[in-house]
Formats: structure tokens, C-alpha cells, sequence
């Protein structure tokens, strides 16, 4: 399903004015046990990291093909690599995503962080990403998303996070691809309001920078005062301003994203509490169903 710019222009429409929210599925090599085991799946229930992806996948699928998983609410899904190149009702993942529910996919490309340094953790390099990139095209993808973390208000290490997410973000949009930026706060940082406050003027700057075809998405923490990122979602190099859930509860998350009327969700743990391996298709309906109706909301 290669892009052609109908195609592309349809999928910016849905990004950016879609009512509905962006899931995260994109749990990757570290957190995905971690993600198994929220699933009712224990370390001891697969002994290979073949194993391990194959259950991951499993899960996915059954999120991507429930009743409620449909454009309606889901405007957008965030897939890991592996996840790109499966299938899921005998078609590749990104393909059935738009085709069959509507749903616009996108690409996690990051290969983890650096050490802390000067309170942020920038991305480490990520090999092959030319080749990656135009993989991502060939099938179907529409963005790409890079996750850098912040952890206390550290105008250096700010300053270095950004100019890096919108130094790749400028590749990934040279691809022929949309960017989600996304340098998060951590929620438990000492100083997480100020270092917003930071992080606000500094991807300010970097869009100010960029030419009228350089379009990104923001994915960012929920920030300690509401609103404070309204005038970004009004710029006009953004599509959207998406919020992570970082780890709040689905209900803490909902509740906070609520009162910021310029964002919609992105959340991965989230999306998936109180979802398991042992529940009958009718239960992991009901309670996927349940907690996208609450992101939903809280985005709309």
C-alpha cells in the first residue's frame, strides 16, 4: 500500500481534525514484558524473545479487530516495527488498519535513549533509518514517532532533546513522512512544570523554523497548568498536540487530558488497563470498549 497523495492528504485530514484519539501500540523489546504481564501473560509463559513478540502481536491484533477499535473513536495507532511487518486477518497490519477501520498508522522508529545528561535523555542513533523509512512508505505508514524524556527543567538538556526530535523530525518529513515529536516530562519530575515552561519556548523556536511543507505532530506530557500548550496546537506547522499518558491511571489520565481542550490522547498503558489474556471475547470487548469510550471522551 504504497502512498500516493490523495491517500496522504485523507490521512492529514483525519490526524489533524479528526474527532478520536491516537493509540499507542508500539510497546517495544524493554517494555514489553512489562506490557504482558498488565495482560495477565507472566515472564515464565514464553522463554524466547520470538515467543515473547508473538504473544505482544496476539494482543494487538485482538485490540485492532474489537468492535469499538474503529475510526468513530481511534483516528490513529502507533505500531512497532514488528508490528508493521505482521498481519492481522491475513493483511499487513498498517493496510488493515486504514482499510478496514479507518484508523491512520504510524511507525515507532526509535532504538531507545542515552544516559541522563544535563537532566534529558536524548535518542541514540538509529541505524538504518533511510531504509526504515522508506519501508514505512512502501507499507502504508503515514508518520513516525520518537520518544525522547526530560527529566527535570534543565535549559540545556531541553534545548538539546528538541533540536535532536526536530533534526530527525526533518528527515522523517524529507521520507515523505509526518513526525510525532514527542520529548516527554516524566509526571514525577521535582521540577515538571517549569521544565514545560522551557519545553514550550524551545519547540516554539524549532517550528518557527520550519518551511510551510514541514508539518509535525506533538506528543507531550499532560501539563501541570492546562492549557499551557494551546498555542501550539494553533501553529500552523502542527497538525495535532497529542498527550501521553506517562503513567497516569486511565481515569487520572482522562480526567487531566480533560481539561486541555487544544489535546487529544495518545496513551499506550492506558488504553490497555484492565485488559487480559484470560477474559472471553466478549469481556476483553466490553472492557477495551469501556476504556476507549473514556479516552474519547476525555479527548473530545
Amino acid at each position: 500500500m504504497a502512498k500516493d497523495t490523495v491517500l496522504e492528504q485523507s490521512q492529514a485530514d483525519r490526524i489533524a481534525a479528526g474527532a478520536g484519539f491516537i493509540a499507542a501500540l508500539d510497546q517495544s523489546g524493554g517494555s514489553t514484558p512489562k506490557a504482558l504481564k498488565q495482560y495477565g501473560i507472566e515472564e515464565d509463559a514464553y522463554s524466547t524473545e520470538e515467543e515473547m513478540f508473538g504473544l505482544i502481536h496476539d494482543m494487538r491484533c485482538r485490540i485492532m479487530t474489537a468492535p469499538e477499535f474503529t475510526s468513530e473513536k481511534v483516528i490513529g495507532a502507533i505500531l512497532f516495527e514488528r508490528t508493521m511487518r505482521g498481519e492481522v486477518n491475513g493483511m499487513p497490519v498498517p493496510t488493515y488498519l486504514w482499510e478496514e477501520r479507518g484508523v491512520v498508522p504510524f511507525l515507532k522508529i526509535d532504538k531507545g535513549m542515552e544516559d541522563v545528561k544535563d537532566g534529558a535523555q536524548i535518542l541514540k542513533p538509529i541505524p538504518g533509518l533511510t531504509e526504515l523509512l522508506a519501508t514505512a512508505r512502501e507499507f502504508g505508514i503515514f508518520g513516525t514517532k520518537e520518544r525522547s524524556v526530560i527529566h527535570e527543567a534543565n535549559e540545556t538538556g531541553i534545548a538539546a532533546v528538541v533540536a535532536q526530535q526536530f533534526e530527525l523530525g526533518k528527515e522523517v518529513i524529507a521520507a515523505g513522512l509526518v513526525p510525532i515529536v514527542e520529548p516527554e516530562v516524566l509526571i514525577d519530575s521535582p521540577t515538571k512544570a517549569e521544565a514545560e515552561t522551557i519545553l514550550k519556548a524551545e519547540i516554539e523556536k524549532q517550528l518557527d523554523l520550519l518551511d510551510e511543507t514541514q508539518n509535525v505532530v506533538l506528543k507531550l506530557t499532560i501539563p501541570t497548568e492546562a492549557g499551557l500548550y494551546d498555542s501550539l496546537a494553533d501553529h500552523p506547522r502542527v497538525l495535532r498536540v497529542v498527550a501521553l499518558s506517562g503513567g497516569y491511571s486511565t481515569a487520572d489520565a482522562c480526567e487531566k487530558l480533560s481539561k486541555n481542550e487544544k489535546m487529544i490522547a495518545s496513551f499506550s498503558r492506558a488504553l490497555a488497563e484492565g485488559l487480559s489474556a484470560q477474559q472471553s471475547d466478549d469481556e476483553f470487548n466490553a472492557a477495551l470498549a469501556e476504556n476507549i469510550n473514556k479516552i474519547y471522551g476525555a479527548s473530545v
